[in-house]
């Protein structure tokens, strides 16, 4: 053996022991010990206090994507304290003079998009539930809830509001950001002296993701099973008063010119929410007289399907602990959906929409009752509604759930609604039978839309989960109860789930007896299936090219057979396809499709009564391709394309969608959203263009002054909708809103319908 090998080899040898050492050194379970602070925090983005520099620092952070084998090119630091107000946390983001990838001023920006870290923390220490607060280089904050473990992306939910607060510092060769989060504003368990804990940052103008503790790539780096430890030398506070008052006021001129006359409103509305913590870790939410007109305006779809569209919640009360609800059944089969409760269908409207439904009151007790054992109650009652066809109404949801292993549980859940003043079939006929989510079976096998006095579930859910996320598996089954069905009222399902480095396996089965009616749910073939079952498989490889432009690409494979309890099989489908996801954040995906379809009810995709539609038991087969290509996200411009092209139904549909933005970094961004679909079906059928088009304006003058205005004209519902929304936050968690809202002809852009509505909240600590 020469010289150079006698001094390479261990050499070698030295490299991949500190390498190794590396990942050890931060594995699942490190510990981060807190100590209370001897002195006050100054929140200044600086950490020259005594109490930071003493502190346990998070570091040697660790790359998981786009690799997951070597350190990032710029280390990050992350240390935590706390007093008997706040926990308090600092990170230290060392980098060069490169302009950070800022999208907006806006609140709760988006992960993917932006440079970014934080704090992710289960202060229940159950390895499944907890809160995550991030940052970015420019002071915007984001927070939110995490649910499932962290294993997933749905287990993330930014749409959660608190009061916190932060300062960012620069720096020539790092930024500081130091937060407060006050201890009322989260829930915690104070005989838990260790809480699941860990850090993460997305450095997007590099394209790389780290985190404290070193995750496979195949895994996501906030999830619990890779979380460290948070070790209270000293314990948390003990809590007795922690009370949250919000009020506000709202005011409104509306004004309807499809009736005549035209039908001008104007009202003052008061309500309040209120927080109550019965424990650190169970609160008490309360609400009266409701108002929800600062939401967000959906984005709308053009949906060519059998199928109704799932649009998220993004009103606050129903958001904490609601993965308790949301999680129930199967995406198939869900047996609540909290955008049932203040919201119903208009089916007097030519197009019909969602509408507002006044709720008097409500009540939500949830939170953990132990390490163990989880809890969420939910009773709500709305106003009597009787230009859509609705009475009083009273839901109430329950739900508990008791964990066990590491990242496992078992649930429990009933819901219930109930039509108050409503005792017999007669009295439902003089709701006008309008309410688009019940039904009543008759004899001639037909359904007609009955108002069910009350409507009942109830679910079992057992999700379980290996420690290392590799294997996850769910299982439900539920049934309902209602005043016209007796039997074949069953659901149930499961599903396994294995994950490697290389590759996802996915396979399950879903079933739903005919009679199984979720009313307070979401079922999307409810109306389309008298009763089904559903087989799934999906494959997923990933390969990791060396010395390429691309991070990540491989192979999918998906296929879908629903049966009806005949034994007649109604729908198959197959989908092959590649996805390439390129080092400078682009992406690229092509696949084929193979649809089959034997029809079981009539419709028509476009909904024109004077086209053919299709009939219950004819039978459709049809091909066609799509492909896919997202630009660099880090870009100013950035933009995405995509197309399906080919068969549908008895003829051919040529779709193209995508968006392009703009973005003034950091004071927000102008972009444009379009769908467009030319379909062409045989004659009698359809020959139509069908457009979509959505400009945004976002703009972020400060980080507490927001604009936004979302034009969307939509040719099927042969509508322009605007919305302009102002914010101000004036104080944490404090707003003042003016919203307006207008709806168009295309044709002649005459109004149809206009409001304007403010409305200023208050939150209040007492």
């Amino acid at each position: 053996m020469n010289h150079f090998c006698r001094a390479t080899i261990p050499m070698i040898f030295l490299v991949a022991a500190q390498l190794t050492s590396a990942q050890t050194k931060n594995a699942p379970g490190k510990a981060l010990n807190i100590r209370k602070a001897t002195h006050a925090i100054v929140l200044d983005g600086k950490i020259d206090e005594l109490d930071w520099q003493q502190a346990d620092v998070a570091t040697d952070f660790f790359l998981n994507y786009p690799v997951d084998n070597a350190p990032p090119t710029f280390q990050s630091e992350a240390r935590v304290t706390f007093d008997d107000r706040a926990l308090y946390v600092s990170f230290v983001c060392y980098d060069d003079q490169k302009p950070n990838v800022v999208q907006s001023l806006r609140r709760d920006f988006d992960f993917s998009t932006n440079d970014h870290m934080g704090v992710y923390f289960g202060p229940y220490n159950d390895g499944i539930n907890g809160f995550f607060f991030g940052i970015s280089p420019e002071g915007v904050q984001r927070e939110g809830t995490v649910a499932g473990a962290g294993a997933d992306e749905n287990g993330y939910n930014s749409t959660w509001d608190n009061k916190w607060f932060s300062e960012v510092t620069k720096y020539p060769d790092k930024w500081v950001a130091e937060l407060m989060i006050p201890f009322k504003s989260f829930r915690y368990k104070t005989d838990a002296r260790e809480w699941n804990i860990t850090f993460l940052r997305s450095d997007l103008k590099r394209n790389q993701r780290s985190s404290w503790i070193a995750t496979p790539i195949q895994f996501i780096a906030a999830s619990f099973a890779y979380a460290g430890k948070l070790v209270w030398q000293d314990p948390p506070p003990q809590q007795s008063i922690n009370v949250s008052l919000i009020p506000f006021v709202a005011g409104s001129t509306a004004a309807d010119r499809t009736t005549d006359p035209t039908t001008k409103t104007n009202a003052i509305e008061y309500g309040a929410d209120a927080k109550v913590a019965i424990t650190p870790s169970l609160n008490l939410d309360l609400t009266v007289n409701p108002d929800f007109s600062q939401v967000e305006v959906d984005a709308q779809v053009i949906n060519l399907t059998r199928f109704e569209f799932q649009f998220p919640e993004r009103r606050q009360f129903f958001l904490e602990n609601s993965d308790l609800f949301d999680r129930m059944g199967f995406p198939s089969a869900r047996p609540f959906f909290s955008r049932r409760i203040g919201l119903a269908a208009d089916s007097n409207r030519a197009s019909p929409s969602l509408q507002r439904v006044p709720i008097e009151f409500g009540a939500r007790l949830s939170g953990s009752i132990n390490k163990n054992w989880r809890v969420s109650l939910l009773h709500m009652q709305t106003k009597e509604k009787l230009s859509i066809g609705l009475p009083t109404q009273n839901f109430t949801v329950a739900a508990i759930q008791r964990n066990f292993w590491k990242q496992s549980n078992v649930q429990f859940s009933l819901v219930n609604k109930e039509s108050l003043g409503v005792t017999s079939l007669s009295d439902s006929t003089r709701f006008f039978t309008r309410d688009l989510y019940q039904r009543k079976q008759n004899p001639d096998g037909s359904f007609s839309k009955v108002l069910n006095v009350f409507n009942r579930t109830a679910t079992v859910d057992i999700e379980m989960r290996s420690a290392d996320n590799r294997w996850y598996s769910s299982l439900y089954y539920g049934l309902s109860l209602d005043n016209f069905n007796t039997d074949q009222n069953q659901t149930g399902g499961g599903f396994a789930q294995y994950t490697k480095r290389n590759f996802q396996m996915f396979f399950g089965h879903v079933f739903n007896q005919k009679n199984y009616n979720a009313e307070v749910g979401f079922v999307p073939s409810q109306r389309v299936y008298p009763g089904w079952s559903n087989s799934f498989v999906s494959f997923f490889g990933t390969l990791y090219p060396k010395n390429s432009p691309i991070a990540t690409m491989g192979p999918s494979l998906d296929l879908n057979i629903n049966n009806i309890p005949s034994g007649l099989m109604t729908d198959k489908t197959a989908a092959l396809g590649y996805r390439v996801n390129f080092l400078n954040t682009a992406t690229a995906n092509i696949s084929y499709n193979y649809t089959f379809q034997e029809l079981t009810n009539s419709f028509n995709p476009v909904g024109e009564q004077s086209l053919m539609a299709f009939q219950a038991g004819e039978v459709y087969t049809w091909h066609n391709y799509t492909v896919g290509f997202r630009s660099d996200q880090r870009r100013l411009l950035r933009y995405a394309l995509g197309s399906t092209l080919g068969g549908f139904y008895n003829g051919t549909n040529t779709n193209i969608n995508g968006e392009v933005s703009y973005r003034y970094q950091p004071y927000g961004s102008i972009s444009v959203r379009f769908d467009y679909n030319d379909l062409n079906l045989a004659e009698g059928y359809g020959k139509q263009r069908l457009f979509l088009l959505s400009p945004r304006f976002d703009l972020t003058f400060t980080r507490s002054i927001f604009f936004t205005t979302f034009i969307q004209y939509n040719s099927l519902r042969d509508n322009i909708n605007l919305n302009a929304r102002f914010q101000w936050r004036y104080k944490p968690a404090s707003d003042f809103f003016i919203v307006y809202t207008e709806n168009y002809l295309p044709s002649t852009f005459g109004s149809k319908n206009y409001s304007l509505v403010f409305k200023l909240t208050y939150w209040l600590n007492l």
